[in-house]
């Protein structure tokens, strides 16, 4: 991948630390502290809010809306759409982690729901999630996919175009498309996929960035390079004796001390 992009990556960093763009989420019960602290590390501002009757206040100061299903009811899920529409209304970019879509019914039927009631900018999820929404065959464990990596970057093509959006799909190498460019981003370390939530908080991270800018194949790419990046400096930090609390605390940091430097050092490449 040339430099020029990756530059273009490290520029966005910088417009996060200049505009500390404001991230209304409505997440999941079990990462959202992380989520918070997540986007405060990347020089982000977290605002976590479940309330319908004030999200048009909210969401008229905000730079993005981040959706995850990963804890939902019918209830949340209604007021997600509720929500979402004040965000399509205002051009406040949405992204959406569909935690478990494929899993159960539920899960994929509300997924299907919001993409057909809203506009996402970007779509994050694993592979049998993104495969669950293109309505192919899929393998999952509880919220994990245990589907095999082959053919992703068609897939990822393929929803993109249908959405006219941009799709992520998170695994041992990422893929970022928005239909006719598709990214694969080759950082990150194996124990990324140990810490509960870390997929949650990299939509936090590419809600961030799309705070900054409306190129949200190089938002949704910034964020994915940015948790892979600090994946790979949480485990090159570790001792001898430190797991996987040590791990997590130290893909913080990652997130914390990322800079432009960093960044420019990231190793993406351009599918063909």
């Amino acid at each position: 991948m040339n430099t020029n992009y990756l530059k273009a990556c490290s520029d966005l960093l910088k417009n996060i630390n200049t505009k500390k763009p404001l991230v209304l989420h409505l997440t999941n019960f079990v990462t959202i502290n992380d989520c918070a602290n997540m986007t405060l590390a990347i020089g982000a501002s977290p605002i976590m809010s479940f309330e319908v009757s004030e999200a048009e206040e909210l969401l008229s100061m905000s730079s993005a809306l981040v959706l995850n299903i990963g804890t939902s009811t019918k209830e949340s899920i209604n007021n997600m759409l509720l929500v979402g529409k004040i965000a399509n209304k205002l051009n406040v970019p949405i992204v959406l982690d569909p935690v478990g879509a494929g899993a159960t019914t539920f899960r994929t039927n509300s997924v299907q729901k919001l993409l057909n009631e809203l506009y996402i900018s970007v779509i994050k999820g694993n592979l049998g999630e993104i495969k669950a929404i293109s309505g192919l065959e899929t393998k999952m464990k509880g919220v994990d996919s245990i589907d095999n990596d082959n053919n992703k970057e068609t897939i990822a093509k393929n929803l993109a175009n249908k959405y006219k959006n941009v799709i992520v799909i998170s695994g041992k190498e990422d893929v970022v498309s928005d239909g006719r460019n598709t990214m694969i981003i080759k950082n990150g370390h194996p124990m990324l996929s140990d810490v509960t939530g870390t997929g949650c908080m990299t939509a936090s991270l590419i809600g961030a960035f799309c705070g900054v800018t409306d190129d949200y194949l190089l938002a949704a790419t910034s964020g994915i390079l940015s948790m892979s990046l600090a994946g790979e400096y949480a485990f090159k930090s570790l001792k001898e004796s430190d797991g996987i609390g040590s791990f997590k605390v130290k893909i913080f940091d990652g997130i914390s001390n990322m800079n432009e430097n960093i960044l420019r050092g990231g190793n993406i490449e351009l599918y063909k």
